[in-house]
C-alpha cells in the first residue's frame, strides 16, 4: 500500500498520535518539557489534518514542529525514549513528510546521539531511512550525516563496525545514485557549456547541479582521505582507514561509470586525483623483491601490504575496464605495472593476485583491442598488449623453472581463510617427481621433474578471481600449488578465445555486408572498411609470439586429456585465425607446434625444424627458452600407444606414439579439415606430419588413395595397442573426410593443398632414390584422392596434379613408380567418366587435357608403367571407346608409341588395345584419326619382337582397307568438310595446308597413307612380314583401287609401286649370301630360303609380280594417266634387271610379270572355262565377252577384262572401256619397249661369259631361257609391222645364245631326255616356234618382208650345224652329255656344265629348212641370197661325215632333206642358169656328192647286213637322183659339175682297191651301188638322144673314163694273180675283178642295143683292146671269176664280122 493513499495517511495520522502519547506517557514524570511538547504535537497533528485536504504536504510544511517533540525525547538520552523517538522519526521520514529544515535537526540530533555513543545501530538504520527516502538532506548536511557514519565504523564495537561499514557503502551509492537520478531529470534541457576552467581550484564545482555537486565533493574527499590528507567537505572525520576508502572507490568507480565520463568535472577527478593515488600506493609493491624483508606491517612501508595491493588492483581493473578511453596514458601505466607484478621475484600472494586480474582482462576481447589500438598500434608507445600475453607466458614458464620460493610448503599445507581453494589441492602425497609411480587422476602438468597439478578455477569466459576477493585478510593468504598455473591456464585460453570470437564474430558481418553488395551492385566491387583488418592484425602479431610460447610448453607438459584438448583447440583456433587474416607466419607457427606434438619427441622432420629455425629467430620474451624444449624424460607420465618405424632416409630404430600424439594427430585432421581454406602454404606442414604419422602407425594406400591399417612392411616393427587399433580406422576416415572436403575449398587453397602434396611427394621421391625400401605413398595417394573429389573442376588442378604424377612415374623405385601409374590411370579414368558439365563430347578441350597425361606416360621407359598405361587404355577403350571423339588421335599415340626394347608383353598388351580399336571403333571414330590406325597398325607390323603381331597386323590392316571401302562415301564426305575447315584456317594463317600425298583427295590420301605403310612393311628385315605385307598391299589394290581417282593413281604408281621395286630391288641385290642355319628355335629353312639373299629373292618375286598384276588389270585405267609411258618403262627397267639377277628364281618370276603385262596369258580354253564359271555364278551373259583372238597366232584373251568388268558390274564407279579399245595396249610405243626391254634382258642373259672361266659365272637356268624366248612370238604380233632386218638379226643373236647354253649336270637328269630319245627341250621347242611365227608371219605379209627369209634360213642353217659341232659357250668346257656324271653326282663337287643333246634340235631345224624351202625356192630374195648353197654347203658336214655323225640319224635325215631340197631346187637353178645367181652353188653340190659317196668315215663294226644294204639303198638314191634330175639336164649345166658327176659315177661303178687293204678282212662291198654307177654311165654314154653335141660331150666322156679303168683293173688282177702263186687273192680283190667283168659283159650288151652312129670309133677301139686282156685271165684260179668271164668274153663273138655301114658312117662324119 502506498504512503499516500488515504488508508496509509490515516494510519500514520493514528500512529504520530499514539507515539505522541507514549511519548507524553513516558516523559511524564521525569522530563515534562518533553511531554508537554508532546501534547501540543496531538493537537498539532490534529489540526493539520482536519484543516488540510492535502494532509502529507501539510505535515512536510509542519514538519519542524511535528518532529520537535521527539527531537527532544532524544535529547533525554534515556534509552527507551530514545528508541521510541527515533522509530517515530524514522516512520515519519519513510512518509516524506520531513523538510530540509527539519532534516537539518534530526541530523544535528543523531550527531549528538552518536557522540555520545548511544543507539548506535538505531542511528545509522536513521541516517540511512532518512537519506534513501527523500532528497531533502544536502551539503553540510549530508557531508555530516555521512561523517557520523564513517565515525560510527571506527568504533569499537564489530558490530557496529560492519553495520557502519555496510551503511557508509549504501550512503555513498545513495549520493551517486541521486546524481544518475538527477541527470535523467535534466536530460533533455541543452545546457550551456561552462566556461573552461585553467586552474584546478576544488572547489569550483558552481557549473554542477546540487545532487552532483554533493557527489563530487563526496568522491574528491574519499579521494583525499585515501590519500592520508584532510578531507574538504566530510567535516569532522576523526579517523579513516585506506582499505575501506580504496573499497569504497571501487564500488563508486565500477557502479556509476557515467558519472565520470559524463561530467568533465568527475573526469578531471580521476586524472588528477585517483590516478596519481593508485600509483603512488603501488610503488612499494614495484620496489619490493621477494625476500628482502620478512616483518609484517600494516603501515604503508616498503613492503606490500596484501589488504591494500589486492584493493588497488580491483580499483585498477575497474579503472580500466570503464574508463579507459579517458585514461589512456594512465592505463598504461597500470598494465606495466600489472605486468611487473606477475615477475618471478614479487611474492607468490602477489603474483596470484596480478594474474588474477590479467584474467580479468583477458576475458574481455573488446578490452583488450582497444589496448591495442591505442598502445600496440602508437608508434612510440609500449607494446601493451603483447606485454601482457607475454608475461602471462613468461609467468607460466617461469612455474615451471623456478621452484615455489615463497611457499614451497603450501603443496602439503591444506589453505586457511575463506577455503576457496579448489577442493583436492591438497592431497598431500605426490611431490614433483613421485608421480610416475601411482599415475593419479588428477589433471596435472609435468615438466622436467615440475609437477604443477590443475585446477579448476572459473566457468570459462568468466573471470572469477579467488584472492581479489579475500577483502578480510589481512595477512597474505597461502596459495595452493597450481593455482596461480590454473588461473593463467584459464587466462591464457580465455584470451585465445575471446580475441577469436570477437575478430571472426566481426569477419563474418563483413562477409554477410560483401555478399549483401554484391547482390545489390553485382559490378562493383566492395570495401571493407580499413581500420578493422589492421587491428586484428596487430592483435594476432602482438599476441601470438607470447601465446605459441606458452600453449606449446603447456602442451608438452599437459598430462591431461582434457586439458591437452583445450590447449591444442586454442593453438588451432589461433591458427586458424591468423589463416583467415592472411599472416602466414603465425599460422606456420601455430600448426608447426601442433605438428611436432603429434609427432614423437626429436623426431627429425625438416619441414618442422626449418619453421621452427624461422621462428625462434623472433624476439620473444621466453626467458631463452626455444619452442622445442621437450626431454625424453618427460614422456614418462604419457600412455605409449604405439610402436613404429620413423619414415627417413635412414633407418633410424623405432619410435613411440603416445596418446597425446595420437590426440594431436586428431587435432591436426581436425584443422585441416574445417580450416582447409586458410591454411595456404602451411599444408606443406600439415601433411608432412600426417605422412610421418600414417606411416608409423602402418596405414598403406588401397584402391582410390585412401589410407587402411596396411600389413608392417618393415619388418614386425609396428606395434598397435588395442586403443590405437579401435582407432584407426576412425583416422582413417578422417584422413579420407579430410581430402574429400577438399571439395569445399576455393581455387586458390586447392592449389595450395595440391603443390604441398606434390612437394610431399617429391620429397618421398628423393627418400626412396638409391634403395628399394617401401617409400611412403601417403602423398600420392591423397593427390589420387583430392582429384577425384574435384573432378567438377578438375582443369584447374590437372596440369600439377599430372605433371607430378608424370614424373612419380618415372622413379626407380617400383612401388612408387606403381603407385604413381596407379593414381594417374585412376584419375584419367574417372576423369573420362565424370558426368562433366558440359559433357565431354562438347568439351574437347577438356578432353584433350584429361587425355594428355595418358600419353605423356608413353614418354617413360619403364615396362611396367606402360603395362600399366595400356591395360588402362584398353580399360578406357571398353567403357568410353565411343564417346572418345577428339581424343583419339592422344588414345592411337599411346597404343601406337612402342619400341623394340620394350619386350613383348607390353607389345601385346598394346596390340590387343589397336586391335579392339580396329575391331569395335573404327565407326566411331572421327575419320581424320583413320590415318593414324594406319600408322599405329604399322608399327605393330614393323616391330621386331614378336612375328605373330607383326603378322597380325598386317591382317588388321586388311581389314582397316576393307573397312576403308565399305564406308568410303562417309569418309570421303567427312575428310572433305574437315579438309575445307582446314584449308580455311591455313588460309588464315597464311600458311599452306601440310599434310602427306597433298594434292591428292582426303580419301585417296587415306589409301595412299595405307599403302604407304604395308609398302614399308614389303621391305622389313623379316621375310614371312615381307610376304605377308606384299600380299597383303597387292590384294587391298586390286580388291580397292576402283576407288582412287585417277590422279591418285598416278602416286600410288610412282610412289608406292615403284619405289617398293627400287627398295627390294636394292636390298636383294644386297642381302646376305651366307647360309642361315635354322630360323630360330628348332625350326629347320628348306635349302631354297637357306641365305638372306634367297629369302629376298622370294619378296623380290611376289612384289613384282604384284606390280605386273596391277598393271595387267588396271591397263586401261593406267593408260588414261599422262605418265603411262615412262611408267611402262620404269616397270620393263625392273622387269629386266630382275631377269637379269644372278637368281633362277627371280629372273623366271621376272619373265612372267613381263608375259603377264604383255597379257599373254592362258591360251583359250580356259578363259572358256571362266566363262562357263561366271555364267554359273549369275553373271549376266553380257558381262562375258566372245574371245576374240587379235592377229594371227595369239589366241590370247585380256584376262582383265572380266574381272575388272565385273567389279564396275558390282558397283565401282569406272566406266567400260569404250568399244574399240579391248586391246588398250595395241600402243606401238609400248611394245617397241618392251622389246627392247627383251632384247635387252634376252642379249645380257645369253652372252657367253668372256675370259677364262674358271670360277663359276652365273648361266641362266633352261626354264628361264624358255620363258623367255616364249615371250617372243606374243610380242612380235604386236611389233611385225615395223620388225626390220636389223631386229631380226638381234633376234637371231638371242636364239643362237640361249641354244647354247649348257646346263649343270645336277639339273641335266630333269630336263635332259636320256641321249636315245629324240626329243626336243621345251627351250628348244620355243626357239623353233619363234622362227616358225617369223616366217608366217613373212608369209602372209607384204612383198618386202620377204627379205627376211634368207636370215631365217641362215638362223636355222646354224641350228642344223649343232648336229655335228655343238655350240660353244664361251670358252666354258662342257662335258657331252653322255660321259656327264650325273649318275653319281659327287657330293660337293662344283657341278660340271653339260653341253646339251643337239641332235634332235638339228634335225627338226632340218626339217623346218626344208619345209621353208619347199614353200620358198621361187622367192626372189631366196634366190639372190643363194639359200639353195647355203643348205647344201651346210649340208655338206653331216653328209661328209656320215658314220662319224654323233647321231646315225643326221647323215641320214641330211641325205633325204638334200634331196628334197634338190628335187624342188635344181630345177629352179636350171631356169636361172643364164643369170648365173646359181653358178657358185654346183661345185658345191659336186663336193657334198664326193663327201657322202665316198665318206672317209668307216661304217661300224656292229652294222648288220640288213642295215648295209638299207645304208647302201640310201647311196643308191643319191644315184638315181644324178641320173634323173641332173644328166638329163646336162646341156643347162657347167661343163665341169658334169665331168664332176661322171667321174663320181665312174669311180662308184668300180670299186678302186687300194693295195694297202690287204689286211683287212671282209671289206663289204656295195655291189648294188656301183652297178647303178655304171649303169647310169652307161646310160648316159648311149643316149641316143644326143640332142646336144654337149650330151654327147658328156656320153663320151663317161664311157672312155669306164674302159680305162676296167684295162686298168684287169691288168691289176693278172699281174696279182700271178705273183700270188698258189695263194688266193684277198676277197675284195676278187669281187671287184668280178664286178669288173660282169660290167664289161654289160657294157657289151649296151654296145648292142645302142644305135650305131652314138657310139665314136675310139670306143670302138678302147672295147676291142680289152679283149686280149680278158684273154690273159682265163688262167684265174677262182671258179667265180672263170664264171664271169665267160659272161663277159661271150659277147665278143659279135665283133667277128665288121658291121655294113661302117662306110658310110665314116663317110657322113
Amino acid at each position: 500500500m502506498s504512503t499516500s493513499s488515504p488508508e496509509a495517511v490515516k494510519k500514520l495520522l493514528e500512529n504520530m498520535q499514539t507515539d505522541l502519547r507514549s511519548l507524553s506517557m513516558e516523559c511524564k514524570k521525569k522530563f515534562p518539557p518533553v511531554k508537554e511538547a508532546a501534547e501540543s504535537g496531538i493537537v498539532k497533528i490534529k489540526t493539520i489534518a482536519a484543516r488540510n485536504t492535502d494532509i502529507l504536504a501539510a505535515l512536510k510544511e509542519n514538519s519542524s514542529e511535528v518532529v520537535q517533540p521527539f527531537l527532544m525525547g532524544c535529547g533525554t538520552k534515556e534509552p527507551k525514549i530514545t528508541q521510541l523517538c527515533l522509530a517515530a522519526i524514522q516512520r515519519l521520514m519513510s512518509h516524506e513528510v520531513v523538510s530540509e529544515a527539519a532534516a537539518g535537526n534530526i541530523i544535528n540530533m543523531l550527531w549528538q546521539l552518536m557522540e555520545n555513543s548511544l543507539e548506535e545501530l538505531k542511528l545509522l538504520q536513521t541516517v540511512l531511512v532518512l537519506l534513501t527516502t527523500n532528497t531533502v538532506v544536502h551539503d553540510e548536511v549530508l557531508s555530516k550525516a555521512i561523517v557520523l557514519c564513517f565515525r560510527l565504523h571506527f568504533t569499537k564495537d564489530n558490530i557496529t563496525n560492519n553495520t557502519a561499514a555496510a551503511t557508509v557503502r549504501q550512503v555513498v551509492t545513495v549520493v551517486f545514485e541521486r546524481m544518475v537520478a538527477e541527470d535523467e531529470r535534466f536530460k533533455g534541457i541543452v545546457e550551456q557549456p561552462p566556461p573552461v576552467q585553467g586552474n584546478t581550484n576544488r572547489r569550483s564545482v558552481t557549473t554542477l547541479r546540487p545532487s552532483a555537486k554533493d557527489a563530487y565533493m563526496l568522491f574528491q574527499d574519499l579521494c583525499q582521505l585515501v590519500n592520508a590528507d584532510a578531507p574538504y567537505w566530510l567535516v569532522g572525520m576523526t579517523e579513516m582507514t585506506r582499505t575501506f576508502g580504496l573499497e569504497l572507490l571501487e564500488s563508486v568507480l565500477n557502479d556509476f561509470p557515467g558519472v565520470f565520463l559524463q561530467h568533465q568535472e568527475f573526469s578531471f577527478l580521476l586524472k588528477e586525483r585517483v590516478c596519481p593515488l593508485v600509483i603512488k600506493l603501488f610503488s612499494p609493491n614495484i620496489k619490493f623483491r621477494q625476500g628482502s624483508c620478512s616483518a609484517a606491517s600494516p603501515a604503508p612501508v616498503e613492503k606490500p601490504y596484501f589488504p591494500i595491493c589486492m584493493r588497488l588492483l580491483r580499483v585498477v581493473s575497474v579503472l580500466i575496464k570503464h574508463f579507459y578511453s579517458l585514461l589512456v596514458t594512465e592505463c598504461e601505466i597500470f598494465l606495466s605495472l600489472l605486468v611487473k607484478f606477475l615477475d618471478g621475484e614479487k611474492p607468490q600472494w602477489l603474483r596470484a593476485v596480478a594474474v588474477e586480474s590479467v584474467h580479468r582482462l583477458c576475458v574481455q576481447p573488446h578490452l583488450l583491442r582497444s589496448f591495442c589500438q591505442s598502445y600496440d598500434m602508437k608508434q612510440h608507445s609500449t607494446k601493451v598488449f603483447r606485454d601482457i600475453v607475454n608475461a602471462l607466458g613468461s609467468f607460466i614458464q617461469s612455474l615451471f623453472i623456478t621452484p615455489n620460493v615463497g611457499n614451497v610448503s603450501a603443496v602439503g599445507a591444506p589453505t586457511g581463510g575463506s577455503g576457496s581453494g579448489p577442493p583436492g589441492t591438497a592431497q598431500g602425497g605426490p611431490g614433483p617427481g613421485g608421480v610416475s609411480g601411482n599415475l593419479t587422476t588428477q589433471a596435472a602438468f609435468e615438466y622436467r621433474g615440475t609437477w604443477i597439478p590443475l585446477m579448476t578455477v572459473s566457468v570459462q569466459g568468466s573471470a572469477k578471481a579467488t584472492y581479489l576477493e579475500m577483502l578480510d585478510k589481512v595477512e597474505p593468504p597461502s596459495i595452493p600449488e597450481g593455482y596461480a598455473m590454473s588461473v593463467a591456464f584459464s587466462a591464457l585460453l580465455d584470451l585465445v578465445r575471446g580475441i577469436t570470437t570477437m575478430i571472426e564474430r566481426e569477419l563474418a558481418t563483413e562477409e554477410a555486408a560483401a555478399a549483401e553488395s554484391r547482390e545489390g551492385q553485382p559490378g562493383k566491387e566492395w570495401q571493407p572498411p580499413a581500420g578493422a583488418h589492421l587491428v586484428w592484425e596487430e592483435m594476432v602479431s602482438a599476441c601470438w609470439c607470447g601465446l605459441l610460447a606458452a600453449l606449446s610448453l603447456l602442451l608438452d607438459a599437459s598430462t591431461d586429456e582434457t586439458a591437452t584438448e583445450n590447449i591444442l583447440k586454442a593453438e588451432l583456433t589461433m591458427a586458424s585465425l591468423c589463416g583467415r587474416l592472411g599472416l602466414v607466419t603465425p599460422r606456420d607457427a601455430f600448426i608447426t607446434a601442433i605438428c611436432k606434438a603429434s609427432l614423437p619427441p626429436h623426431y627429425a622432420l625438416t619441414v618442422l625444424s626449418s619453421n621452427a629455425a624461422n621462428l625462434s629467430s623472433k624476439a620473444y620474451s621466453i626467458q631463452g627458452q626455444s619452442v622445442q624444449i621437450i626431454s625424453p624424460s618427460s614422456e614418462s607420465h604419457q600412455q605409449v600407444v604405439a610402436v613404429g618405424q620413423p619414415l627417413g632416409a635412414q633407418p633410424q630404430g623405432t619410435v613411440v606414439l603416445t596418446a597425446k600424439n595420437i590426440q594431436c594427430m586428431r587435432t591436426l585432421l581436425n584443422l585441416a579439415h574445417c580450416h582447409g581454406a586458410v591454411l595456404g602454404t602451411s599444408w606443406q606442414l600439415v601433411l608432412a606430419t600426417l605422412q610421418h604419422l600414417v606411416w608409423i602407425l602402418g596405414l598403406k594406400p588401397s584402391v582410390g588413395g585412401a589410407l587402411k591399417p596396411g600389413r608392417a612392411v618393415e619388418g614386425p616393427s609396428t606395434v598397435l595397442t588395442t586403443a590405437v587399433m579401435t582407432d584407426l580406422p576412425v583416422i582413417s576416415n578422417i584422413l579420407s573426410r579430410l581430402f574429400e572436403s577438399s571439395q569445399y575449398l576455393d581455387d586458390v587453397s586447392l592449389h595450395h593443398l595440391i603443390n604441398a602434396l606434390c612437394s610431399l611427394s617429391l620429397e618421398a621421391m628423393e627418400m626412396a632414390y638409391g634403395n628399394n625400401k617401401e617409400p611412403s605413398l601417403f602423398a600420392v595417394a591423397k593427390l589420387l584422392e583430392t582429384g577425384l573429389v574435384n573432378m567438377d573442376r578438375i582443369e584447374i588442378l590437372w596440369r600439377p596434379l599430372t605433371g607430378h604424377l608424370l614424373e612419380v612415374c618415372q622413379h626407380p623405385n617400383s612401388r612408387m613408380r606403381e603407385w604413381g601409374a596407379e593414381a594417374l590411370t585412376a584419375l584419367i579414368k574417372a576423369g573420362l567418366d565424370y558426368k562433366h558439365e558440359p559433357p565431354l563430347g562438347q568439351n574437347q578441350r577438356l578432353q584433350l587435357l584429361l587425355l594428355n597425361p595418358l600419353k605423356e606416360l608413353s614418354n617413360v621407359l619403364h615396362a611396367d608403367i606402360r603395362q600399366k598405361q595400356l591395360e588402362s587404355v584398353l580399360q578406357i577403350l571398353q567403357s568410353q571407346g565411343d564417346s572418345l571423339g577428339p581424343g583419339w588421335p592422344l588414345v592411337l599415340g599411346v597404343i601406337g608409341a612402342i619400341r623394340n626394347d620394350q619386350g613383348e608383353s607390353l607389345i601385346r598388351t598394346a596390340f590387343q588395345c589397336l586391335q579392339l580399336v580396329v575391331t569395335d571403333f573404327l565407326p566411331t571414330m572421327p575419320c581424320t584419326c583413320l590415318q593414324i590406325v594406319v600408322d599405329v597398325a604399322g608399327s605393330f607390323g614393323l616391330q621386331n619382337q614378336e612375328l605373330n603381331i607383326s603378322l597380325t597386323s598386317i591382317g588388321l590392316l586388311w581389314n582397316i582397307s576393307d573397312y576403308f571401302f565399305q564406308r568410303g562415301e562417309t569418309i570421303t564426305k567427312e575428310l572433305e568438310r574437315d579438309e575445307k575447315a582446314q584449308v580455311k584456317q591455313a588460309r588464315e594463317r597464311g600458311e599452306t595446308l601440310n599434310r602427306p600425298f597433298h594434292p591428292a583427295p582426303p580419301f585417296d590420301c587415306l589409301w595412299l597413307c595405307l599403302y604407304a605403310k604395308l609398302g614399308e612393311l614389303c621391305v622389313d628385315p623379316r621375310p614371312a612380314v615381307r610376304k605377308s605385307a606384299g600380299q597383303t598391299l597387292f590384294s587391298t589394290i586390286a580388291a580397292h583401287g576402283t576407288l582412287l581417282q585417277q590422279p591418285t593413281w598416278h602416286i600410288v604408281v610412282w610412289k608406292v609401286l615403284f619405289h617398293l621395286l627400287d627398295c627390294v630391288r636394292k636390298s636383294s641385290t644386297t642381302a646376305d649370301k651366307e647360309k642361315i642355319e635354322s630360323g630360330g628355335g628348332n625350326i629347320l629353312i628348306h635349302h631354297s630360303r637357306d641365305t638372306a639373299e634367297k629369302q629376298w629373292a622370294e619378296t623380290w618375286v611376289l612384289t613384282l609380280a604384284g606390280v605386273a598384276r596391277i598393271f595387267n588389270t588396271r591397263q586401261y585405267f593406267l593408260q588414261q594417266l599422262g605418265d603411262f609411258f615412262e611408267a611402262w618403262e620404269v616397270l620393263l627397267n625392273h622387269i629386266q634387271s630382275a631377269a637379269l639377277s644372278k637368281n633362277n628364281e627371280v629372273s623366271l618370276a621376272a619373265l612372267k610379270s613381263f608375259q603377264e603385262i604383255l597379257q599373254i596369258v592362258t591360251p583359250v580354253k580356259d578363259s572358256d572355262r571362266a566363262g562357263d564359271a561366271l555364267a554359273a555364278i549369275g553373271v549376266p551373259p553380257v558381262l562375258i565377252d566372245p574371245l576374240s583372238a587379235s592377229g594371227p597366232g595369239r589366241p590370247l584373251v585380256r584376262s582383265d577384262s572380266l574381272v575388272e568388268r565385273l567389279t564396275r558390274y558390282n558397283g565401282a564407279e569406272l566406266q567400260a572401256p569404250p568399244p574399240g579399245e579391248e586391246s588398250a595396249l595395241e600402243d606401238l610405243a609400248l611394245w617397241w619397249s618392251a622389246w627392247n626391254t627383251w632384247y635387252r634382258t634376252g642379249t645380257d642373259s645369253t652372252r657367253p661369259p668372256s675370259g677364262q672361266t674358271e670360277k663359276l659365272s652365273f648361266i641362266p637356268s633352261q626354264p628361264f631361257l624358255t620363258a623367255l624366248i616364249q615371250i617372243f612370238p606374243a610380242l612380235y604380233q604386236h611389233i611385225k609391222g615395223n620388225f626390220s632386218m636389223e631386229d631380226l638379226k638381234k633376234l637371231g643373236v638371242i636364239l643362237h645364245g640361249a641354244v647354247s647354253v649348257p646346263i649343270s649336270s645336277d639339273a641335266s637328269p630333269f630336263i635332259l631326255p636320256s641321249y636315245t630319245e629324240a626329243v626336243l627341250t621345251s627351250l628348244q621347242e620355243a626357239v623353233l616356234t619363234s622362227l616358225d611365227v617369223l616366217q608366217k608371219a613373212i608369209c602372209v605379209g607384204p612383198e618386202n618382208l620377204q627379205v627376211m627369209y634368207p636370215a631365217i634360213f641362215e638362223q636355222l642353217l646354224l641350228f642344223v650345224e649343232f648336229s655335228c659341232k655343238p655350240p660353244q659357250y664361251g670358252r666354258m668346257e662342257t662335258k657331252h652329255v653322255a660321259n656327264a656324271k650325273y649318275n653319281q653326282i659327287q657330293l660337293f663337287a662344283p657341278a660340271e656344265w653339260v653341253a646339251l643333246n643337239y641332235v634332235p634340235f638339228a634335225e627338226r631345224s632340218l626339217e623346218v629348212v626344208v619345209d621353208l624351202y619347199h614353200k620358198t625356192a621361187c622367192h626372189k630374195a631366196v634366190i639372190n641370197a643363194k639359200v639353195l648353197q647355203s643348205i647344201i654347203k651346210t649340208l655338206r658336214m653331216p653328209l661328209g661325215l656320215k658314220y662319224a655323225c654323233p647321231s646315225e640319224s643326221t647323215w641320214k635325215l641330211a641325205v633325204s632333206s638334200l634331196l628334197k631340197v634338190l628335187s624342188i631346187g635344181l630345177p629352179v637353178a636350171r631356169q636361172h642358169s643364164s643369170s648365173g645367181k646359181f653358178d657358185t652353188m654346183w661345185p658345191e653340190l659336186a663336193n657334198a656328192f664326193e663327201d657322202f659317196l665316198f665318206t672317209r668315215s668307216s661304217p661300224p663294226d656292229n652294222l648288220s647286213i640288213q642295215e648295209f644294204q638299207k645304208n647302201e639303198a640310201i647311196d643308191v638314191e643319191v644315184v638315181q637322183l644324178i641320173s634323173t634330175e641332173i644328166l638329163p639336164f646336162a646341156n643347162f649345166i657347167p661343163k665341169d659339175f658334169v665331168g664332176q658327176v661322171m667321174a663320181m659315177l665312174n669311180k662308184g661303178s668300180i670299186h678302186s682297191q687300194s693295195p694297202s687293204f690287204t689286211a683287212e678282212i671282209d671289206v663289204r662291198m656295195r655291189e648294188g651301188f656301183s652297178k647303178v654307177c655304171f649303169e647310169t654311165l652307161l646310160q648316159f654314154s648311149f643316149s641316143n638322144k644326143a640332142s646336144t653335141p654337149q650330151e654327147g660331150y658328156i656320153s663320151r666322156m663317161a664311157l672312155s673314163v669306164l674302159l680305162k679303168r676296167s684295162q686298168d683293173v684287169l691288168q691289176r688282177y693278172v699281174e696279182d694273180e700271178r705273183l700270188s702263186g698258189r695263194c688266193p687273192l684277198p676277197r675284195q680283190q676278187v669281187t671287184e675283178i668280178i664286178f669288173v667283168l660282169k660290167a664289161i659283159s654289160t657294157l657289151m650288151d649296151s654296145l648292142k642295143k645302142t644305135q650305131p652312129e652314138n657310139v665314136d670309133d675310139s670306143t670302138w677301139a678302147q672295147v676291142i683292146a680289152l679283149y686280149p686282156t680278158l684273154v690273159e685271165c682265163i688262167t684265174c684260179s677262182s671258179s667265180e671269176v672263170s664264171s664271169a668271164l665267160k659272161e663277159a668274153l661271150g659277147p665278143f663273138k659279135d665283133f667277128m664280122q665288121p658291121p655294113m655301114t661302117r662306110l658310110v658312117q665314116n663317110g657322113d662324119s
